[in-house]
């Protein structure tokens, strides 16, 4: 499997240094957080995508992903959800990335077979515009949907292979499912993992890798056993935990935790 983390980690920090972290503490990729505070965004214009993506190839590190925010399972009209998903299209692309990340979102107070029927038609319609792009939709167990399964029932209508799931360790966890059932149910889509370590159920507060209460163990010996291979993200919250220890100075400890979690599961 190969390793990433998320800029949310890494508030505001310029490309370059982002870079620079990924190179000097060995991984292979970045997560990269697509809101208007970061340096990448959908608002680039064409020559400030280019100069990112060629950044990321000069450095030899790759752009696993962009992390959005349109919520595709939320009320209100399909368009401006469409058009959000589009633009983070439409910016991997350009970067080079494989993989767009959208929530659910969906209303608590509307019925819930309502709001997967939104997410899937949504899901449905973007798929075509991802596949001219070769970028494909993942949707994170999040929010309205936290688990995997939860997270099939918008995904197993949608049907496209352009849509997948993106697997956050802690939403499942903190949903009550086991991570052999998280992986059973996303497995014919999973796109890649997000893994973290938190203080507790009840304090979410970001902790370096092996700290905390989350089951990495068994998530990654599920992965092995299951004979996975795909990217290990993790997304340390800093962005939402101003007082958390600063994400630069636990990588090098974050990658060695991971790699391991896969000596040992392997």
């Amino acid at each position: 499997m190969k390793l990433a983390f998320s800029t949310l980690g890494v508030p505001g920090l310029p490309v370059p240094e982002v870079l620079a972290l990924a190179t000097a503490h060995g991984y292979h990729g970045v997560e990269l957080r697509a809101h208007p505070e970061e340096p990448v965004h959908p608002d680039l214009t064409p020559a400030e995508r280019a100069e990112a993506a060629a950044l990321f190839r000069g450095a030899g590190v790759e752009v696993l992903g962009l992390a959005g925010y349109a919520r595709v399972a939320a009320p209100g009209e399909d368009a401006p959800v469409l058009a959000e998903i589009r633009d983070l299209l439409r910016l991997a692309h350009d970067l080079g990335a494989p993989f767009v990340r959208v929530f659910p979102g969906a209303d608590p107070d509307r019925p819930r077979e309502e709001s997967d029927a939104v997410a899937a038609r949504r899901l449905g319609t973007a798929a075509e515009d991802a596949a001219a792009l070769g970028v494909r939709i993942l949707l994170e167990t999040h929010d309205s949907h936290r688990t995997g399964a939860d997270a099939i029932r918008i995904l197993g209508p949608v049907g496209h292979r352009q849509v997948g799931a993106l697997w956050d360790v802690m939403q499942t966890w903190l949903g009550g499912e086991q991570p052999s059932d998280s992986y059973a149910a996303l497995a014919p889509h999973l796109g890649y993992v997000q893994v973290k370590d938190i203080a507790s159920a009840e304090d979410t507060t970001p902790v370096p890798l092996g700290t905390g209460v989350l089951p990495l163990t068994e998530c990654v010996d599920v992965l092995s056993r299951r004979g996975w291979d795909g990217w290990l993200c993790w997304e340390y919250e800093k962005r939402w935990y101003e007082a958390a220890e600063p994400l630069p100075g636990l990588l090098d400890a974050g990658r060695e935790h991971l790699v391991r979690l896969l000596g040992e599961a392997a």
